[in-house]
């Protein structure tokens, strides 16, 4: 994918959507795994930590998709 616009049906999205969207279900499946193996009062600050979770794996995935699958 990289950093270049993906056209889907003559709209051009950003990658970064894109990425954002899969930090997103990635989120949705840690936090889901976390409470179910943790409890969910395990944590003081739930909604900080959902917050930062999701920049660290939208983060992660950008990192991915444009660093390490880039072709030479």
């Amino acid at each position: 994918m990289g950093v270049q616009e993906i056209a889907v049906g003559g709209i051009y999205l950003s990658p970064l959507l894109i990425y954002a969207l899969i930090g997103f279900v990635a989120t949705l499946t840690i936090r889901s795994l976390l409470h179910w193996v943790v409890g969910e009062y395990a944590l003081w600050y739930e909604a900080w930590f959902d917050i930062s979770l999701f920049v660290i794996l939208t983060a992660a995935t950008t990192f991915i998709f444009t660093v390490l699958l880039q072709s030479p």
